[in-house]
């Protein structure tokens, strides 16, 4: 990996988030980088500006905080190709993200980069867009918005707390109509966020597929169903007499879904990119920590192992 020119966004807000951004730029400086630095939050995005205002190609981004930061990270530069180095620092559960005990010593970090001592883990994404009128139409109502979780579609209301009816297709086939609380469409990186909140299935990152979860549906026949990953899936909101339903991309509000109108979810074109450190690695040893799995309370003993 080249290091010539690098972005570090560290939390809004958090003072050691900054702290280790401001460090970490030093450092770079010090070895001729060119560093593009800023906070990353719900009121700031530096992505746009960072990537507008360079003309080199940008090799790295260095992202300092929690799973929110990282996100926020992936819609705004997949589609660049620019892997990220995510760390945790400020965050909380930390399942996109290194610990901060391998970044302790950051001039063997820079080593490692250059003499390309670490691997890259591909994630897939999803993009969403609207559409007016009936399937013929397949000219887009809205932008193109991107998720590395979860595109939800939902109602938001700020005076009471709104049931949504919501009719599902897959391929253009009709699966099912749910009222509730609205529904998840996840890759499998998003299957331990929002999904897993919802009871909907546990993905492996390595796999392919699409998890589509209903939000507390109003029927216990409701259930999550997990789609290959070159499925449409199409959302169209009913009964919306007050115009209450939203997309939502990884917890951020996209855009709202007007009546007769549908919003069409597939897989992105691009993926996000990571940048691991750790040489053992395992994707099960971060379930069990972050999901805390305890197990039996009555330990047993494997003697068959051997």
């Amino acid at each position: 990996m080249q290091l010539k020119q690098v972005i570090i966004a560290h939390k809004s807000g958090d003072p050691n988030s900054k702290r280790w951004a401001e460090r970490c730029a030093h450092e770079l400086e010090a070895r001729g980088v060119h560093v593009l630095l800023g906070p990353s939050g719900a009121k700031d995005n530096p992505y746009p500006v960072f990537l507008a205002s360079v003309t080199q190609p940008i090799d790295l981004a260095i992202v300092l905080g929690g799973d929110g930061t990282v996100l926020a990270a992936a819609r705004h530069l997949s589609e660049d190709g620019i892997p990220i180095l995510a760390v945790n620092v400020g965050g909380h559960l930390g399942f996109l993200t290194q610990e901060l005990a391998l970044f302790q010593d950051t001039e063997t970090v820079w080593d490692r980069l250059l003499q390309d001592c670490f691997a890259v883990q591909q994630r897939m994404m999803l993009q969403a867009c609207t559409f007016e009128g009936n399937r013929t139409n397949l000219e887009p109502m809205s932008d193109r918005f991107l998720a590395l979780n979860e595109m939800a579609v939902k109602p938001a209301s700020a005076d009471r707390m709104v049931t949504s009816i919501l009719e599902l297709e897959v391929d253009g086939e009709v699966v099912n109509q749910y009222q509730g609380d609205g529904l998840i469409v996840a890759t499998p990186t998003g299957s331990t966020s929002y999904t897993v909140a919802a009871n909907g299935p546990i993905l492996h990152p390595g796999m392919a597929a699409i998890a589509v979860t209903p939000i507390c549906p109003l029927s216990l026949s409701s259930r999550p169903i997990v789609l290959p990953p070159g499925s449409t899936v199409s959302i169209w909101p009913l009964a919306d007499h007050e115009i209450n339903t939203r997309l939502w991309m990884d917890g951020v509000m996209a855009t709202t879904i007007w009546p007769g109108q549908r919003v069409d979810v597939r897989l992105a074109e691009c993926q996000a990119q990571f940048i691991v450190l750790r040489e053992n690695y395992s994707y099960y040893q971060t379930l069990r920590e972050k999901l805390q799995w305890a197990g039996t309370l009555v330990r047993y003993s494997n003697n068959h192992r051997n």
